[in-house]
């Protein structure tokens, strides 16, 4: 089959990308020169290509690259100015890093849609991440970091509206 010609928009702009239909996203991703979600299982079990698809994590291995097409996709490159990428730094999250962006983009999901989770929650999220080097801790810290960062932003823009 040959390919045809698609537009997907990705990290805030449009680009055009060669597709079959059996092609993956993942694939897609990476003939756009975007190397953050990575091949790791190609089964769906590792978690290392992880992206947003209108928001929601998903693995791109998994994912048709026809499937994204009038979606936004969000890759690890889209998430350079995202407070999770600095948490992960600060708080030592990356060992080998190769399962990093996957874990950045899940986790920018989480501190995004969940303002307060619960532990049992965080862990809930991390599972579809597979991570051989750490042992998660410093990826909680990490978000526990932005979570404790958006609480006292909050207090504070509370305390000011009060005055």
């Amino acid at each position: 089959m040959r390919p045809g010609v698609f537009e997907l928009h990705v990290n805030g702009q449009f680009r055009e990308v060669a597709l079959r239909s059996s092609d993956t996203l993942l694939h897609a991703l990476r003939d756009l020169g975007l190397t953050g979600a990575k091949p790791g299982c190609e089964n769906g079990d590792c978690g290392a290509c992880t992206v947003l698809l209108d928001g929601v994590p998903v693995h791109a291995c998994l994912t048709l690259g026809v499937e994204a097409v009038e979606h936004s996709v969000t890759t690890a490159e889209g998430l350079v100015d995202s407070p999770i990428r600095q948490a992960f730094i600060d708080n030592w999250a990356i060992q080998c890093g190769y399962c990093t962006p996957g874990f950045v983009v899940v986790c920018h999901a989480l501190v995004t849609q969940c303002k307060e989770p619960a532990d049992e929650q965080i862990k809930e999220w991390l599972q579809p991440n597979l991570c051989r080097c750490t042992g998660y801790q410093e990826i909680k810290d990490a978000v526990y970091a932005v979570l404790r960062h958006s609480a006292q932003a909050m207090q504070g823009g509370d305390q000011k509206s009060a005055q």
